[in-house]
């Protein structure tokens, strides 16, 4: 976005503000700096990030109105003016209808998506960002309909949003490691906004005294594109000669469910989705497509606990594919790891925290451990590392990414 734009919507809402408190608008937000540094190298920043968030709401008996502008300013890069959520909430006696760019969110996993699967991810910065941050809005009508302790949602995105990448060149960006320079056709990496490109999605959920649970489907396209290689291999040689990367988002449908319980003074959950339609790279060495179609299920099990006021958590977790084929480059089970340990102090000002993924298959993980303590009123402090061990995985790829950060927040 152009920076004349950009500074002029900003000048809109430091003039409106005035007159929207005045329509008893609720107006909150924050004001953040994250600056982020690696422990390898150079000690180069990893992240230099200005953040203002505004949050917009007005509620009544029967209409809300909330709006989520933001705006970020990196070191390297332009201003970014974004819109996290900005929708219309009408209330009626048994059901409510929610209209607008809105975060739909699924499943009981922490720090995975499962069959949270509604909106897209903000993968700019792999899995460092708070997940309010990661997930982005999507333009979809919602019909949540009531009936004792259950609800029936019912959700229609016209509009379909990918996943955001890395830019070429981050140290983010998934490592793809090509024999020769590959040539990109970006023919089919665009979903047209047709009726008939709609994605749907359908919730049961009911809460009762002894289990939450949830039942879901959907029928959506695949936020991350299939990246369709077609090798080109001289038949007298049989050496590689061409390669092309052909980015494509495929149709899913998916089903699933999620739970939690208490068990004593243990929290049990689970959550589970069987997805079809999803394409997998393949190593052979063939002049068609390397990809392959198959179906997989994805799973979780997980525990909370509290012990001697520490919130211990871990969960363990499963990509499954379903009728593997040798060449496929995934494993045919790939299992996860994670653990969560937080403590509070001088009440609730000082907490430490402990967050880790491990990835079995690979031996790789990574640690993030933090401190955050509130200064001040609305005013907070956060000191932390992320450690990525092994060298190859979803975490280890990033083992040249170790760094240590600070966030300097004011909330208003």
């Amino acid at each position: 976005m152009k920076i004349q734009t950009i500074i002029a919507t900003l000048l809109a809402l430091i003039l409106l503000t005035p007159a929207m408190a005045q329509e008893n608008i609720d107006i909150t937000g924050y004001a953040r700096n994250y600056t982020g540094v690696l422990t390898g190298g150079n000690n180069d920043f990893s992240i230099i990030q200005n953040t203002f968030d505004l949050k917009f709401e007005k509620n009544s008996d029967k209409i809300s109105l909330k709006v989520n502008p933001y705006l970020n300013h990196y070191f390297d890069s332009d201003l970014e003016l974004g819109l996290r959520e900005a929708f219309l909430d009408m209330r009626f006696d048994k059901f409510d209808l929610r209209i607008g760019k809105q975060q739909i969110i699924y499943g009981k996993a922490e720090g995975v998506f499962i069959t949270d699967a509604v909106s897209p991810k903000d993968l700019r910065e792999f899995l460092l960002p708070d997940f309010n941050e990661i997930r982005m809005g999507i333009t979809a009508a919602k019909v949540n309909y009531y009936f004792g302790n259950s609800t029936i949602e019912a959700v229609w995105a016209p509009i379909f949003t990918p996943t955001q990448m890395p830019d070429e060149g981050s140290i983010w960006r998934p490592s793809m490691i090509f024999p020769i320079t590959p040539t990109y056709d970006y023919s089919t990496a665009e979903i047209d906004p047709q009726l008939e490109n709609s994605e749907f999605f359908l919730r049961f959920s009911s809460m009762g005294s002894r289990a939450d649970f949830e039942v879901v489907g959907g029928y959506f396209w695949d936020d991350d594109p299939t990246m369709h290689i077609t090798k080109e291999i001289d038949p007298a040689t049989m050496q590689l000669t061409g390669l092309t990367v052909r980015p494509e988002h495929h149709r899913l449908a998916m089903g699933g469910a999620s739970f939690s319980t208490p068990l004593g003074p243990t929290l049990l959950r689970g959550e589970g989705g069987y997805y079809s339609g999803k394409y997998f790279q393949t190593e052979t060495p063939t002049i068609s497509d390397a990809t392959i179609k198959r179906d997989y299920l994805h799973y979780m099990v997980g525990l909370d606990y509290t012990l001697a006021g520490v919130m211990l958590s871990g969960q363990f977790i499963q990509e499954n594919i379903l009728d593997y084929e040798q060449g496929i480059r995934n494993d045919e089970v790939e299992s996860t790891i994670t653990f969560l340990a937080k403590k509070d102090f001088l009440r609730e000002k000082l907490w430490l925290e402990l967050f880790t993924y491990i990835g079995v298959n690979n031996e790789d993980a990574l640690i993030r451990p933090k401190i955050s303590y509130a200064f001040a009123d609305g005013f907070d402090v956060q000191f932390g590392a992320n450690i990525f061990v092994g060298d190859k995985g979803r975490f280890g790829q990033y083992y040249a990414n170790d760094m240590i950060y600070t966030k300097i927040k004011y909330s208003f």
